[in-house]
């Protein structure tokens, strides 16, 4: 039988708080090794080896909660990618840190570059600010991450912008595939699934659950041009949407052999 909402939350309230709690000093401790060892090696190598075996795993496991991921193998990690997922919750972003072997970068909204210690964070791990507000500025954040890409990055977008309230895909913006097209990487679909669950997006209210992160099969955007923008766009949401809601793609091409890089 389940508990009414409101005696439910009473009785999940100790619980989450202490949650809070670690979160906010498992969030500053590793954000403070990070800076250090940015600012002593010169390079978010470390930082972003630091995000992947010990941050997000941490993060994780505060929040009880059990990650699979599947198709992980139809990947090449060897090559640069820009990775585009739904985004259901904050956990999103740990949750892809434990399931891809690759170091992440993400693409970051600029109004957080001005967050007090977590804009030093973000820039030290080699993120990418995006300013969708001003057109020369905009254009600045493609190119940045065009070269990041070019450099064999990968490197990960939520093109819907914002979290979504139900759970369901959202429509895509395009902006971020101007970067992809410009140096040719491949485009990865990847769909989570119950992370929204497990700490929704008002609030920290955690539950235990299992998140399931499913990566579909690359996009190649070889040959493509700047005027292919939208269609890209729309063929990764229908990627992501199909991943999201379980089905399998009609015609899936062989998968790609993985090549782990070495962090």
């Amino acid at each position: 039988m389940r508990l009414p909402h409101t005696l439910s939350t009473i009785v999940w309230l100790p619980l989450n708080a202490a949650q809070a709690v670690v979160t906010v000093v498992w969030m500053a401790f590793w954000v403070t090794v990070a800076l250090v060892a940015t600012a002593l090696t010169r390079s978010p190598r470390a930082s972003l080896w630091l995000a992947r075996r010990v941050w997000a795993p941490g993060q994780v496991a505060t929040a009880i909660a059990w990650v699979r991921a599947s198709g992980v193998d139809r990947v090449d990690w060897s090559r640069p990618c820009l990775l585009v997922a739904n985004h259901q919750s904050w956990i999103d972003i740990p949750v892809l840190y434990r399931s891809v072997p690759v170091p992440l970068r993400f693409l970051a909204k600029q109004e957080l570059a001005r967050v007090p210690f977590l804009g030093a964070y973000i820039r030290a791990m080699g993120m990418v600010f995006v300013d969708r507000r001003d057109p020369r500025r905009a254009k600045a954040s493609v190119d940045r991450v065009a070269a990041s890409l070019e450099t064999g990055a990968a490197i990960v977008s939520f093109p819907e912008g914002t979290r979504s309230a139900d759970g369901r895909v959202g429509r895509f913006k395009s902006g971020a595939f101007d970067a992809v097209l410009a140096a040719g990487a491949d485009v990865v679909p990847v769909g989570i699934v119950g992370a929204g669950r497990v700490l929704p997006r008002d609030g920290f209210r955690v539950r235990p659950g299992r998140i399931e992160v499913r990566v579909g099969a690359p996009i190649p955007t070889r040959g493509l041009g700047r005027g292919d923008r939208a269609e890209l766009a729309r063929r990764a949401e229908e990627a992501v949407r199909v991943l999201v809601e379980g089905a399998s793609q009609p015609h899936p091409p062989p998968a790609v052999s993985s090549t782990n890089r070495t962090t």
